[in-house]
């Protein structure tokens, strides 16, 4: 494994960071808590530092189970979670602290974030109860999800913003417009979700005996998953196929490497229940991908982001 440093708070994240959103159950089919645990203590094994929680992924249970499964490993992992827009005022934000430090088992966190932007609440009031949770020690990095340049902009005239987490992948290239330069300006870490897209640049859906979205499937109606966006998406699928036996890897390792070779990226947040897959995605950071093969990704994601979207 691989580690990057959070500049201004010292926090040292993996590049991988263990994504414990389908731990949680709710929109995902979840294993037994018993095989969770084994998965996240499975992946600190394998040198996982870091590993990405909310308190909004099934209620709080998700919290529960990263508490359970690191209980004596406190001191060398980086716990993330979030706090959901519904609780960001400053007294909503304390209950929601405490809380989440009773499920995880701990008396600080190291990572936490606005988990969605609320327009009904103002920013500074929550970037302010934020800034002084870090310097009572409650938490040690204060963070950011799903904010747009111009809120990003707006926390940092509050309290520097240690790191966001966007939505970033071959199929999600917003955040390089304007985010990730901006990040990568002022010293932000970037800790990606939907690193592979919820399963689309697996190939699951694409190659050989391609797996079916099901009716009760929360993605079925996602633009990704739209039966002429997966069409549309297939040669891209076939090109991290392509690579991937090049490599001797898989395509979800390929478009993992991808996104650690974006300057700026600090770590790919990647959630798995399985644990071969979760052995499979570690892999990806010891994965050098050629300037022709980064361009190939590239001028292909484009081409079939144009003819989804309109535009790349």
């Amino acid at each position: 494994m691989k580690y990057t440093r959070l500049l201004k708070s010292g926090l040292e994240v993996s590049n991988i960071t263990f994504g414990c959103w389908e731990l949680g159950g709710g929109q995902w089919e979840k294993e037994s808590d018993e095989i969770n645990i084994q998965a996240i203590q499975t992946a600190f094994e394998m040198g996982i530092t870091s590993f990405d929680t909310a308190e909004g992924y099934g209620k709080g249970h998700s919290e529960t189970i990263v508490g359970t499964a690191l209980e004596g490993r406190r001191k060398d992992v980086v716990i993330a979670t979030k706090v959901s827009p519904d609780h960001l005022r400053p007294d909503d934000i304390r209950r929601s602290v405490e809380q989440s430090l009773k499920r995880l088992c701990t008396d600080y966190i190291d990572i936490y974030y606005v988990h969605w932007p609320n327009k009904d609440i103002p920013l500074a009031d929550t970037m302010n109860e934020f800034r002084r949770l870090r310097e009572e020690g409650v938490i040690r990095a204060v963070a950011a999800s799903n904010f747009s340049l111009e809120q990003l902009k707006e926390a940092m005239t509050v309290t520097y913003v240690d790191a966001i987490q966007p939505e970033y992948s071959l199929l999600h290239r917003g955040i390089e417009r304007d985010v990730l330069p901006y990040c990568r300006d002022h010293s932000i870490g970037v800790l990606t979700y939907s690193s592979i897209a919820k399963g689309i640049l697996s190939g699951a859906y694409h190659l050989g005996e391609a797996r079916q979205i099901h009716d009760d499937d929360f993605r079925r109606n996602r633009r990704l998953f739209l039966k002429e966006h997966l069409e549309q998406e297939t040669e891209l699928v076939l090109l991290l196929k392509d690579i991937a036996e090049q490599h001797g890897v898989t395509p979800s390792e390929i478009a993992i490497a991808w996104l650690l070779h974006q300057r700026g990226v600090t770590s790919a947040i990647v959630g798995t229940q399985n644990i071969d897959h979760l052995r499979s995605n570690a892999r990806a950071v010891d994965i050098t991908l050629t300037n022709e093969q980064l361009t190939a990704l590239d001028e292909t994601s484009r081409k079939v982001l144009i003819a989804i979207d309109g535009r790349d």
